[in-house]
């Protein structure tokens, strides 16, 4: 486990003197650890910082709502609305690393976007150690490390949690006081619903996929899951009233784990579970069924691309 005390001044100290007089943007999704890194890059350069959330149209039920009240301290907060331009990118790809590339490359120019603005030289990321291990190792691309351009129009990037686990960036999270619907906050991916969707992502698998994940976070909130998701996998025949309907297929999926790097699937009750399953199908006319993976990690990822 890391040892916070020495942890936090020592990263402190590297983000000052690589970054040095110069300023740097840092993307802002509003998770644990981008906001961990925000946190240790604000003590280390203050108002040399300019904190950038995007919003990409793949985040969950009222996130961009959320980040503007959580992060309304920071006066240097840039929401940027670029929905079009993720989506438009990503119309008609089915391919998942393509997905995360496509996700990844856009993040950079709108980060480089809002770079130029403030003549920022330097981008700070919240990558931690599980992302680079499975983008080095070909399991997945993450859009902030396998899935970034070739061209990158930054002097350097910063990486200050690179070597950290999931539950260790917690621990700084809560040695720099950060707020607890930040620091014990639920793992969302970077490329956000768009990997929670197989196939190309639409406007309406979208809208399945947004409220189909915000029911299963409040429902299973009480399990404490690492992480707990739904997933638009297909479609499938259903009945929806006197009517055969060609719906969605909703895969809901909750894990237990410690760093991430393997994870076991919850057991949840029957009542839980069927109430789930109500209250999807009932979010849409175009959802026909609701099914439980029980899948570990290994041989499954967590999420579905």
């Amino acid at each position: 486990m890391v040892d916070v005390d020495s942890f936090i001044p020592e990263k402190i100290d590297e983000i000052a003197e690589e970054v040095g007089d110069a300023n740097a943007v840092i993307g802002l999704s509003g998770g644990v650890d981008s906001s961990t890194a925000a946190a240790l890059a604000y003590e280390a350069i203050g108002t040399q910082l300019t904190a950038v959330y995007v919003d990409t149209g793949l985040m969950r039920k009222g996130e961009t709502d959320e980040i503007r009240e959580t992060f309304d301290y920071m006066e240097s907060l840039r929401i940027v609305d670029a929905q079009d331009r993720f989506l438009d990118e990503l119309e008609g790809v089915t391919d998942p690393e393509e997905k995360r590339h496509i996700i990844g490359e856009q993040f950079i120019r709108e980060f480089e976007t809002v770079a130029r603005e403030v003549d920022a030289d330097y981008l700070v990321q919240g990558t931690i150690y599980p992302d680079r291990i499975e983008s080095e190792g070909t399991i997945k691309s993450h859009h902030n490390v396998g899935g970034l351009p070739e061209r990158i129009d930054f002097d350097g990037i910063v990486e200050p949690m690179r070597d950290l686990y999931k539950d260790e960036v917690r621990e700084v999270a809560r040695e720099l006081d950060l707020e607890e619907i930040i620091a014990e906050r639920m793992p969302f991916p970077g490329p956000g619903l768009a990997v929670r969707i197989i196939g190309p992502v639409t406007e309406e698998k979208l809208e399945v996929a947004r409220e189909a994940n915000h029911v299963v976070e409040e429902e299973l909130e009480e399990y404490e899951p690492w992480q707990a998701l739904a997933a638009v996998i297909g479609k499938a025949t259903g009945v929806k009233g006197d009517n055969r309907v060609h719906g969605w297929v909703v895969s809901v999926r909750s894990v237990e784990s410690r760093d991430g790097m393997t994870a076991r699937a919850q057991e949840i009750d029957w009542e839980t579970l069927q109430r789930i399953q109500s209250r999807i199908t009932g979010s849409h006319e175009n959802v026909a069924r609701v099914v439980y993976d029980v899948t570990h990690k290994p041989p499954a990822t967590i999420e579905y691309e």
